[in-house]
């Protein structure tokens, strides 16, 4: 385990460990404490509408797939009623 020292304005920059995970510039890390020891997690975030679809489509509400506009258009007119 390498060490890594911490910068002046407070950086941390391990960069093989950066490199192994393929983090990037603008990724999200979820950080979690316990005791003295500090977890970084990459975590990737998702609009909320987006995962209520996602979670739609895990439990299997949803319509399709159809052959043409025209079909998906009909079903989407009786799902409304």
């Amino acid at each position: 385990m390498p060490l890594i020292k911490v910068k002046t304005k407070y950086q941390v920059t391990p960069t093989a460990v950066r490199r192994k995970v393929g983090l990037e510039v603008g990724d999200l890390l979820e950080v979690r404490v316990k005791g003295n020891k500090i977890t970084l997690t990459p975590k990737s975030a998702i609009d909320r509408e987006l995962a209520l679809a996602l979670e739609d489509i895990k439990e299997g509400r949803t319509l399709g797939p159809f052959k043409t506009a025209k079909e998906a258009i009909r079903a989407l007119r009786r799902a409304a009623k």
